[in-house]
């Protein structure tokens, strides 16, 4: 038997539930200008707004820091000015990109006369479950928005008055437009039972996209029976090949190792190639430690001050101030350890070579694959999509940076005249 609170949670989710479907009903056919009013109409507000949601913000990391979470998540869960000026910004990316809805992705005519266009459509309801980044309020709803779909979103307790206060923006900006706030809706309840109703509600939500760790990852691919977009773990790795420059090694591995470590693109482990080692050591690799970072290293490498790495050092995301080296023998090596340690995120090669790198990306199937650029640039907004709702590192549908064309899914026009099968 469930108990009063567990029904009353069923009935809260249900409830979302039906009227998210009824708000994609109006978004799969509501016009570009519309939900362009909308997005600036949430921009605006979030700038109007910034005081309010710097001191929930404040509040969140107050009980944060209480909690004792590590730096890297702290960093997660910090809003500043800047970085609502970032999110009013890529508001306004989204905004003005083109709509995806209804546009012509293939088209042909078959030798029977039929005419033939696939053409991009809504996916309809999205449920995103997430920890500690208030922002993920705005980047989810923002391009679910775009691409025509209702959200249902779930923020995680430690960023839950964040969200709130990022939530009310968006509502009012879809209100300004005339769409319905159902549109874009955030679980009122920090009880875990709500998860368990989404990841169930298969007649209500079409697709579940989590962002968060590797805890909440991984009981969302295990219990859902809605289908998920998803990736477990960024275990990013750099190889430094024998034709690397060794400036060009040096400034993108420690940017990608200490700019933001708590986010999934921070690169977790250096390969570098035995050549290059015996040629110019790994000047990289001190650069870190010099920056404060612990590093485990495997056999053959000295650099002061690092500890030898053990067994479980390979194939970890740490999300903190701590990195593992190895050396390989050549590419090859590079992509058997990425093939056994990875997690097929995101992957980078520096080197010179043409032919080394060609074989580095056509050997590895991450979803993001890098030359000689920083892995922190594995993010939707870097890649020209405003924002993103996620990564996915699956191969079916949506897969890398999830941004709003990703958020369609596809239906076939055909058109005949007076057309008829032999």
């Amino acid at each position: 038997m469930m108990d009063g609170q567990g029904a009353d949670i069923v009935e809260m989710m249900q409830a979302l539930g039906v009227a998210a479907r009824e708000a994609s009903v109006v978004l799969a056919t509501a016009s570009a200008e519309r939900k362009h009013a909308a997005l600036i109409g949430a921009a605006e507000a979030v700038w109007q707004d910034r005081a309010s949601i710097l001191e929930a913000n404040a509040r969140d990391m107050k009980a944060a820091e209480a909690k004792g979470l590590s730096p890297a998540m702290l960093d997660r869960l910090l809003l500043s000015e800047d970085r609502l000026r970032g999110i009013v910004e890529n508001l306004r990316s989204v905004a003005e990109q083109a709509d995806p809805v209804g546009a012509v992705l293939e088209e042909w005519t078959q030798p029977t006369g039929l005419h033939i266009r696939k053409v991009a459509t809504p996916i309809g309801v999205i449920g995103v479950i997430f920890e500690s980044r208030p922002n993920v309020t705005i980047d989810a709803g923002a391009l679910c928005l775009k691409a025509g779909n209702a959200a249902i979103l779930r923020a995680g307790s430690e960023s839950t008055h964040s969200s709130h206060a990022l939530h009310s923006c968006m509502s009012k900006g879809l209100r300004a437009a005339g769409l319905p706030e159902a549109a874009i809706q955030l679980v009122p309840t920090q009880d875990r039972a709500a998860v368990g109703e989404m990841l169930a509600m298969v007649e209500h939500i079409d697709v579940i996209v989590p962002r968060g760790g590797k805890g909440l990852v991984g009981r969302i691919q295990a219990d859902a029976r809605v289908p998920v977009f998803a990736h477990l773990e960024g275990i990013v790795h750099i190889y430094v090949d024998a034709s690397a420059d060794v400036e060009t090694a040096s400034k993108v591995i420690v940017n990608a190792k200490t700019r933001r470590t708590g986010i999934c693109g921070a690169v977790e482990c250096i390969l570098v190639d035995s050549a290059f080692y015996s040629a110019n050591g790994a000047p990289f690799l001190d650069e870190l430690v010099a920056a404060d970072v612990e590093l485990r290293v495997g056999s053959g490498l000295n650099i002061k001050s690092a500890v030898p790495a053990k067994n479980s050092d390979w194939g970890h995301e740490y999300l903190d101030m701590i990195a593992a080296a190895k050396l390989v023998e050549g590419v090859k090596g590079a992509i058997d350890h990425i093939r056994r340690y990875g997690s097929n995120h995101t992957d980078c090669i520096i080197a010179e070579d043409d032919a080394v790198a060609d074989t580095f990306f056509h050997a590895l199937d991450s979803a993001i694959l890098m030359r000689n650029a920083s892995t922190q640039f594995a993010d939707g907004g870097e890649f020209g999509m405003g924002a993103e709702i996620g990564i996915a590192t699956g191969k079916l549908h949506a897969r890398g940076p999830v941004g709003a064309q990703q958020l369609t899914s596809f239906k076939y026009l055909v058109v005949g005249e007076g057309t008829v099968r032999a």
